[in-house]
């Protein structure tokens, strides 16, 4: 039987969903290549989110050849040259344009792989041909050089609406009958994942049919609450029992529930007394949890769950009675924004390092903070710019800091 990820691959750009500007300056980028001033291009995001279908779609449109080249093929120079070099540089076999793709180019280059981006930099220079390299975060260290020569495009995480969009098309062509809560549960828990989707799909409507009682197949574990159920249980409840079993059934690790409970705790505690005692237990809960980390102690995973279910659920003096919304912690988000904002920080502390010979630490602490005040000057932007070679991300991210 044929993977519907391959049966049901976009034909065409229009049936990428949920990245349409992205597409578009995808299909820019191609169709204008010799007037652009770099000659690569990194095309990056989650995974399943689109990357690798919306380059055949437009490769088909166009009416190109695409040469894709595995990551794992093109470790060191050796290889770069031959495998790429050649892709680049030759006319293709049928007389049409071509693009040459390396697929999840985030395995290419390790500790092993001396000379191989210096390869890669030098072929782009020269290229007769886009290259287009797709990875799931291009602001690693590794790609710091390749940055330089590649324009960047980002394809964003799909919504599950998009997702469920499409598996909805597929059961429509394959005569499957789904209840529409177990679809859309479907596509929320794929997180924006659109082939684990498909895959899932697939595997799961063998008889024609999807039903909310199928989706347990996925995981062979007992069925498993939701965390927002499960917190509420906890917070609504005095009876340390339901709490405890409550935690039983929440799918999610434990640092995951410290900062469920510590995002909503405050929403719902709004007893000083109670908030205070219910952190006390967190508190407990934390020491047992850097012990575990410290001394590989997993016994204590016990205590940590009872501290964190029928602790805090006794920490209060009675049932809050009022409704409370518990939403999704931010704190994850807001480290991985931190993240990014200092790997582009970085980025560009790199460039600043090279040019003017000293280490990238130096660079952070003492001369960007100048840059930045140069960068300001609308006279010494255009310089700075075409100097240091500063792509547009990191353009943006001068302009906002």
């Amino acid at each position: 039987m044929k993977p519907w990820t391959v049966k049901y691959q976009p034909q065409n750009l229009s049936e990428i969903q949920g990245q349409n500007k992205s597409v578009l300056q995808l299909k820019s980028f191609v169709e204008n290549f010799k007037k652009q001033r770099k000659k690569a291009l990194i095309v990056y995001g989650n995974v399943g989110n689109g990357k690798t279908s919306a380059i055949y779609a437009l490769a088909r449109e166009l009416d190109l050849e695409l040469l894709e080249i595995n990551a794992s093929d093109v470790r060191n120079e050796e290889k770069i040259n031959q495998i790429v070099g050649g892709a680049l540089k030759q006319q293709s076999l049928f007389f049409k344009s071509k693009i040459i793709l390396v697929d999840e180019a985030d395995g290419i280059f390790g500790r092993e792989d001396r000379g191989g981006v210096q390869a890669l930099v030098a072929l782009i220079k020269e290229a007769q041909f886009p290259l287009i390299l797709t990875a799931n975060n291009p602001w690693d260290k590794k790609f710091s050089t390749l940055r330089n020569y590649c324009e960047m495009l980002q394809f964003s995480k799909l919504r599950y609406t998009s997702v469920a969009k499409v598996l909805k098309k597929i059961c429509s062509e394959e005569g499957i009958e789904y209840e529409d809560d177990a679809l859309q549960s479907l596509a929320r828990r794929a997180d924006g994942d659109l082939r684990g989707a498909i895959i899932d799909l697939q595997s799961l409507a063998h008889d024609k049919k999807l039903t909310a009682e199928d989706l347990d197949n996925l995981d062979p574990r007992k069925q498993t609450e939701t965390i927002i159920n499960a917190i509420m249980r906890i917070f609504k409840t005095t009876d340390a029992q339901v709490s405890l079993e409550a935690a039983d059934l929440i799918d999610e690790n434990i640092d995951e529930l410290f900062l469920w409970i510590d995002e909503n705790l405050p929403k719902e505690y709004t007893q000083p007394h109670d908030l205070y005692r219910a952190y006390e237990k967190m508190s407990r809960a934390d020491i047992f949890r850097r012990r575990i980390r410290r001394r590989q102690h997993w016994r204590y995973i016990v205590y940590i769950k009872s501290l964190l279910s029928a602790g805090i659920s006794v920490s209060k003096d009675e049932k809050y009675r009022t409704f409370t919304r518990y939403g999704r912690t931010q704190r994850i988000l807001k480290l991985w924004k931190a993240k990014q904002k200092n790997l582009k920080k970085l980025a560009i502390a790199e460039k600043i390092a090279g040019k003017t010979h000293c280490s990238v630490k130096d660079a952070v602490q003492g001369t960007l903070p100048y840059f930045k005040t140069m960068f300001k000057d609308k006279g010494m932007k255009k310089e700075l710019i075409d100097e240091f070679n500063l792509s547009k991300e990191e353009v943006a991210w001068l302009r906002k800091n």
